[in-house]
């Protein structure tokens, strides 16, 4: 744990550590430790963290035309962001283009309605959505986020019915360029979340966006073959650990033991998470391995300018 400058509270969440300085700003730490099933897993991934705070620098920098986003500066150290100080909205704006994940595992129980959305009959995995959906969680600080519908959020009062309008329409935004910034790399874009904040009248996007721990892609090569074949998608996401837990046993659920993670296996995601980097930024990954004390003289140093 960082001591910084003018601190007045911490919070450390499954995979950042957040640093609140003063009453405006704040100082996110993103971590190597890696959540499945909102469980921290045991071990951390080298350089997770800094593969997410560089992309999530880049998609924020690249969709701050459709929206203020909360950063000040997201480049400066390889895994840390220092940014404004949000009122945060309590739900997680959920949007999909394809039946995977979450909504694949819904409507295969035969369920057709998902978060108040209704979805098609004769739908396969994968398959495309007419238009990509809504399905906003609730945002939890500890265990499972859960579902919700719009109806729910707005007559809950978590979200006015005005503000939420903006959301979704922001939500639709940031995943349409999204979708485009990925086509252009050979990638689909097929589901993500975006968390929003506010301070006064203004909203803000807050947290990372189109990172792998909060994203799915797929590639495009070959996608509508194995489509029609009923051959699994070649994805780029957090998928495939999720995927790895659920075949030794484990969903997140009481009396449930996380697999062995084996130094084979922690080194492959490290790689996966450079692969999408490199895949979807067009850059060279370099590995940027930095102490504590040169993280919070960084930080401290970026606050100062503020």
């Amino acid at each position: 744990m960082l001591q910084l400058p003018n601190q007045t509270a911490f919070y450390k969440g499954k995979v950042r550590d957040v640093y609140t300085i003063g009453d405006k700003h704040l100082a996110m730490v993103v971590s190597d430790r890696i959540s499945a099933f909102d469980v921290v897993l045991p071990r951390p991934i080298p350089f997770k963290g800094q593969v997410l705070n560089q992309l999530a620098a880049y998609f924020l920098d690249a969709t701050k035309d459709i929206v203020p986003n909360w950063v000040l500066d997201g480049s400066s150290l390889p895994n840390a962001t220092v940014g404004l100080k949000c009122e945060t909205y309590p739900v997680e704006m959920v949007i999909r283009g394809n039946l995977t994940g979450h909504a694949w595992r819904t409507y295969k129980t035969g369920a057709r309605t998902l978060c108040g959305v209704t979805l098609p009959e004769g739908m396969k995995e994968n398959d495309y959505f007419p238009e990509p959906i809504l399905t906003p969680t609730t945002k939890a600080h500890e265990g499972h986020d859960e579902d919700i519908s719009r109806e729910e959020i707005i007559a809950q009062g978590l979200v006015s019915e005005k503000e939420y309008e903006q959301l979704e329409n922001y939500t639709k935004a940031l995943f349409q360029r999204g979708r485009e910034m990925a086509n252009e790399r050979g990638l689909i874009l097929v589901d993500t979340k975006y968390e929003f904040g506010k301070i006064g009248d203004t909203i803000y996007l807050i947290d990372e966006i189109h990172t792998p721990d909060s994203s799915r892609y797929f590639y495009s090569e070959g996608f509508e073959d194995r489509q029609a074949r009923g051959e699994d998608q070649r994805q780029l996401s957090k998928e495939f650990v999720r995927e790895w837990l659920m075949a030794g046993g484990f969903q997140g659920k009481d009396g449930q033991q996380v697999p062995e993670m084996t130094d084979e296996f922690v080194n492959s995601v490290t790689d996966r998470y450079i692969e999408l980097y490199e895949y979807i930024s067009g850059k060279k990954f370099v590995k940027q391995a930095i102490s504590e004390e040169e993280l919070q003289k960084g930080i401290t140093e970026i606050i100062s300018k503020f």
